[in-house]
């Protein structure tokens, strides 16, 4: 037993002994390792700069004029008075017979004695904007 703690000793010395000797060179080594410049501010954040010109993008060309549009159809809707002319969305063409106040439905005549009730989300255009 005592063999194996004599020989565990002089193996723990002899490794000390060799880290001691190396650790002037592997301090001289690290001092020599060129330093890299930090990149700059733009370099660090370009990633997040992309992602926000390209929601600025897809605002200014999609949703924009999505919403203008939006705007000016529920405009439409709002506006429409007896004897307007509209195509609902499923391509039923008619003329506004009734509108009512606060309510969400219209009367259209479709052709002769044939009325139908519509919500007026349906309603997607008048003809006259078709012709232009």
């Amino acid at each position: 037993m005592m063999n194996f703690l004599q020989a565990a000793e002089a193996a723990v010395e002899a490794t000390a002994a060799a880290v001691a000797e190396n650790v002037p060179q592997a301090a001289n080594a690290i001092a020599e390792i060129p330093v890299e410049p930090e990149p700059s501010w733009f370099a660090q954040n370009s990633f997040l700069i992309m992602i926000g010109l390209m929601f600025l993008v897809m605002w200014l060309f999609m949703w924009r004029p999505e919403a203008k549009r939006r705007k000016q159809m529920q405009q439409f809707r709002n506006n429409l008075k007896k004897g307007d002319k509209i195509i609902t969305a499923g391509g039923i063409y008619g003329v506004v017979k009734e509108v009512k106040e606060n309510d969400p439905t219209i009367l259209i005549e479709v052709d002769g004695n044939v009325t139908l009730r519509i919500d007026k989300n349906m309603i997607v255009a008048d003809p006259s904007s078709l012709q232009q």
